[in-house]
C-alpha cells in the first residue's frame, strides 16, 4: 500500500504510463508529476515487463531473511508463552533474545495477546466465520438491573442510589447476531422464559429477512433450559427450517460473537450515560442498534458496518 506522502497512487502511475506512451520524454513527465526520473523509469519498466499488474503495490518483505531466529528458538519462545504465560520481557533473558525480538516472534505466531489463548491449556483460540449471512445466528440473553424513576447509583451516586434500587428487578436483553455479517437485533423483556425466547426468535428472523437474509440455517445458543428443553423454542426452529445448536458447557468462546456484542451493548448503550429512568434507557436501544448495524465501524469487517455484509445498495459502502 502506498505511504501517505506518496506522489504516485495507482491512478498516477497509469497517468505516467499514458503520457510516456504518447511520446513525451520520461524526464519531462517526471518533472511535471513531481517525482524523480529513477522513480518514473521504475514504473515504466514494471509496466513494460508485467503490464497493468506491474503498477500495483508490492509487499516490502524481503525474499529471504538469513538472520531470522531459528525455528527451534521460536518453538521454545512459543512453548514458554503457552505453558507459563510469560511476556516478552521475561522470555527474552531465558532464551537470550531482546524483548522486541520475542514480541515479533509471538506476533508472528499470534501469541502476543493472552486474550487469544485459552488460559488453562494455552492453546490458541480458533476464530471462525461463516461464509454467508444466515448460515449461523448467535442468540443470548443479558440481564440488567432496572433503573428507578428517580435514577440509580450512576445518576445519584453510589450511596444515594443504594436506597432506590431495592426490589427493582431486572430487564432481560435478548440479542441475535448473524455470524457472517455481525448484523444484530435486540429486544428487552421481563424474563427469559421459553415463550419469551420463542417469540423473540420469530421476530428476530423477521428482522433478518427484512434486511436481506432470506433463511436462517442454524441457531447457536448457550445451555439455558429454554433452549435445551423448551417446546415452543423447538417449534419456532422447525417453522424456520433451522437447526438448534448448543455450546459446550462453560465455553462462552463458542458463542463469542453475541458475547462480544453484549459487551458492546453495555459500553455503548446501557452504561453510555447516566439514565434517569428505565424507560429512557429502553428508548435509547433502537438508536444504538441502528448505529451499530449501519454506521459503527467493525474491526472484523475491515472497518465497515455490518449492513455492508448483507446488502450494499448502489455501492454505498464501497
Amino acid at each position: 500500500m502506498s505511504h501517505r506522502n506518496a506522489r504516485l497512487t495507482l491512478h498516477g502511475r497509469r497517468l505516467l504510463v499514458d503520457r510516456v506512451r504518447a511520446g513525451r520524454p520520461v524526464a519531462h513527465v517526471a518533472a511535471e508529476m513531481g517525482i524523480s526520473r529513477a522513480t518514473a523509469h521504475k514504473w515504466i519498466r514494471r509496466w513494460r515487463n508485467e503490464g497493468e499488474a506491474g503498477l500495483h503495490d508490492r509487499s516490502s518483505r524481503p525474499r529471504s531473511t538469513p538472520h531470522r531466529t531459528t525455528a527451534a528458538v521460536e518453538d521454545r519462545v512459543c512453548h514458554l508463552r503457552q505453558s507459563r504465560k510469560l511476556g516478552p520481557a521475561r522470555i527474552g533473558p531465558i532464551v537470550g533474545l531482546p524483548a522486541s525480538t520475542v514480541h515479533r516472534i509471538l506476533a508472528r505466531h499470534r501469541l502476543n495477546r493472552l486474550a487469544w489463548l485459552d488460559r488453562p491449556t494455552g492453546t490458541v483460540i480458533r476464530r471462525y466465520e461463516r461464509d454467508r449471512p444466515g448460515e449461523l445466528i448467535h442468540v443470548d440473553v443479558k440481564k440488567l438491573g432496572r433503573i428507578p424513576d428517580i435514577g440509580g447509583h450512576k445518576a445519584l451516586g453510589r450511596q444515594a442510589g443504594r436506597a432506590t434500587r431495592n426490589n427493582m428487578g431486572f430487564d432481560y436483553v435478548h440479542s441475535a447476531v448473524d455470524d457472517h455479517s455481525r448484523l444484530a437485533y435486540s429486544e428487552i423483556h421481563g424474563d427469559e422464559k421459553v415463550a419469551t425466547c420463542a417469540g423473540f426468535l420469530t421476530r428476530a428472523a423477521a428482522f433478518f429477512h427484512s434486511q436481506g437474509i432470506d433463511r436462517i440455517e442454524r441457531v447457536l445458543t448457550d445451555n439455558a433450559w429454554a433452549y435445551r428443553k423448551g417446546l415452543a423454542w423447538k417449534a419456532v426452529l422447525a417453522e424456520l427450517g433451522a437447526t438448534g445448536k448448543l455450546t459446550r458447557a462453560y465455553r462462552p468462546q463458542t458463542n463469542g460473537k453475541v458475547e462480544r456484542f453484549n459487551r458492546t451493548l453495555l459500553d455503548e448503550w446501557a452504561y453510555l450515560r447516566p439514565y434517569t429512568t428505565n424507560a429512557e434507557r429502553t428508548a435509547a436501544l433502537a438508536d444504538f442498534l441502528h448505529t451499530y448495524n449501519h454506521h459503527r465501524c467493525h474491526t472484523a469487517l475491515d472497518g465497515h458496518p455490518p449492513i455492508t455484509r448483507v446488502n450494499n445498495p448502489a455501492g454505498q459502502y464501497t
